[in-house]
């Protein structure tokens, strides 16, 4: 997979409103409400990383879960971070389909 250009980037951002690109990658900070909540959101997006064998890093402190998403193999961002950045919005905020 090949890594996008900035422009490229900025563009497919324009739907992810809650995401910002610096640092070579995605960024993205979700607050519950509270840790049991952060958690099984978490356990969720787990699954989902599995399922498209790409893994984020990403920190929880209590309820706010970080997420950095960049394709270490191609040294950016590619198109399987904005999958896996979908997959997560689907399960933090469904309602906002």
């Amino acid at each position: 997979m090949s890594k996008l250009t900035e422009q490229n980037i900025e563009t497919k951002l324009l739907r992810f409103p809650d995401w910002e690109y610096y640092d070579n990658a995605l960024h993205a900070e979700f607050e519950f409400e509270n840790f049991k909540d952060c958690f099984g959101a978490m356990s969720r997006i787990a699954f989902e990383c599995e399922a498209l064998n790409h893994h984020p890093e990403w920190t929880n402190i209590y309820n706010v879960l970080t997420i950095s998403l960049s394709t270490h193999d191609a040294g950016g961002v590619t198109n399987k971070d904005f999958k896996l950045a979908e997959a997560i919005e689907n399960i933090v905020e469904p309602d906002e389909e």
